[in-house]
C-alpha cells in the first residue's frame, strides 16, 4: 500500500456550519490517532495551519499524531500571511516545493 499524505486546507471538515465543520475536525483527528492506520504527513496550508498554532482546539490531537510518526508540515508562506511564524505549536514549517514532493510522492487525501 502506498504512502498516504493528508492535506488540510482549512480548520473544519466540509463546508456550511463553521461549527460543525470544527467539531467534525476534531473528531477526525482524534480517531485518526487512535486508528491503526496512520498517514506519513498531514500537509497543511491556507486556513489549516492554525490548528498547529497556540491556542487550537486540536493541538492534543495533533501532538499524539506527532508521537506516533506522523510528519505535521505547516506552509511556511501561510503562516507568515496569517503571522502565526512564532505561535507554531506543533509541526514543521514546510516549503511548497517539499509539499509538492509529498503530494508526487504519496497518494494525496485532501480534507
Amino acid at each position: 500500500m502506498s504512502p498516504k499524505t493528508f492535506l488540510i486546507q482549512s480548520e473544519g471538515l466540509g463546508r456550511g456550519d463553521e461549527q460543525l465543520g470544527s467539531l467534525l475536525m476534531a473528531n477526525f483527528l482524534r480517531l485518526l490517532g487512535e486508528s491503526q492506520d496512520k498517514p506519513g504527513s498531514l500537509i497543511f496550508w491556507n486556513a489549516g495551519v492554525r490548528l498547529l498554532c497556540q491556542n487550537s482546539q486540536v493541538l492534543e490531537h495533533l501532538k499524539r499524531l506527532e508521537e506516533q510518526g506522523v510528519e505535521l508540515l505547516a506552509c511556511t508562506t501561510c503562516l507568515e500571511y496569517f503571522d502565526l511564524t512564532d505561535k507554531l505549536a506543533v509541526g514543521k514549517p514546510t516549503t511548497m516545493a517539499k509539499s509538492i514532493q509529498s503530494m508526487m510522492d504519496d497518494d494525496v487525501v485532501s480534507l
